[in-house]
């Protein structure tokens, strides 16, 4: 099927205790539960000791441990790299790094406050900490909000129920991650790459993705590549109740490519946003090769099915690789 006014359609049809970090850089703020002199006993301390005015890298360093607090990320004129203390950098399996609060729309938030990591600089790279927003079923309760571009999150968890991840602005890559959650837990405006992530979803009757384009121009995208989608572990999900997404913006763009899909995927695929207001004239919401029981099934009308495999520049713009840790994407 041919949707006209988008360029997207030519693709349609280690040691026990360490971090990413081999050495800690000269002036990394080291965040620890019994800090020694130097050091910081919360992360938000350690934060608060950033420079807002250099644009020298800045680095955090944070200890194993549970972190109960919100944490804001300011502008920044310089990138900035949070590391958390894990076993096994490449993946989020061995996380020793947990931080955890709890806010919900229901308190008189909205989204992005909610969010128990706020990120609201550009040029942010986390790697190997566990993020939750505990506030649970019946509310919107962002775990981590993303706000600005160039951001990348390497090995690290990201856990709610609602509206678990909000990808909001720009060109941001999710890597070797684990993301939870049930009702459109993978949402925003962002050009977001979701890439080798494990996607746990946690009951049923709800939708994964929900991309909120809502112009003609491609400002917003999402692409799952070479992902998982199951349902989470401990969690016992019906099979067939669940969706890949359903489009939040009137233009909304989703894509699945190489995706193991489980048997908890409905054979439609997609939904629309709602029975009065369906956003599916313009959406473009596709797959491709997917694999495993959910990949089956006669998918909705207005789904389609991708010519070739998107890359990831067609996402992120061409000059990626200047700021995507290429150790987290297969050569």
């Amino acid at each position: 099927m041919k949707v006209p006014g988008i360029s997207l359609l030519v693709f349609l049809a280690c040691t026990a205790s360490i971090s990413a970090l081999s050495t800690l850089p000269s002036g990394t703020l080291v965040v620890s539960k019994s800090p020694s002199p130097g050091q910081y006993e919360s992360i938000m301390k350690a934060v608060k000791a950033l420079s807002t005015t250099s644009t020298a890298k800045q680095t955090i360093y944070i200890k194993k441990g549970e972190y109960k607090e919100q944490v804001v990320i300011p502008l920044l004129r310089s990138p900035l790299s949070i590391y958390g203390e894990t076993s096994t950098p490449l993946t989020y399996k061995g996380n020793t790094v947990n931080i955890k609060h709890s806010a919900g729309q229901s308190d008189g938030f909205n989204n992005d406050q909610t969010g128990t990591l706020r990120v609201l600089t550009p040029n942010f790279s986390l790697y190997n900490v566990n993020v939750y927003n505990q506030k649970g079923k019946g509310t919107q309760a962002v775990a981590l909000s993303a706000q600005k571009e160039n951001q990348g999150y390497y090995g690290v968890s990201i856990i709610g129920y609602q509206d678990t991840l909000l990808a909001q602005k720009g060109a941001q890559f999710y890597a070797k991650s684990y993301i939870e959650g049930a009702v459109d837990f993978m949402f925003g405006d962002a050009r977001a790459v979701f890439y080798d992530c494990d996607i746990g979803v946690s009951a049923g009757g709800g939708y994964v993705l929900a991309n909120g384009r809502n112009t003609s121009d491609l400002t917003s995208l999402f692409l799952v590549d070479k992902c998982r989608i199951h349902a989470a572990e401990k969690h016992s999900v019906e099979e067939k109740t669940v969706y890949l997404g359903r489009p939040w913006g009137t233009h909304s763009t989703a894509l699945v490519q190489r995706t193991d899909l489980g048997k908890i995927i409905n054979p439609k695929g997609w939904s629309e946003w709602s029975k009065t207001d369906q956003h599916t004239d313009n959406a473009i919401l596709a797959e491709l090769d997917n694999t495993g029981e959910g990949a089956s099934g006669e998918r909705a009308s207005f789904a389609k099915k991708l010519r070739s495999y998107v890359p990831f520049e067609t996402v992120l713009g061409p000059s990626y690789r200047d700021w995507v840790d290429s150790a987290y994407v297969a050569s």
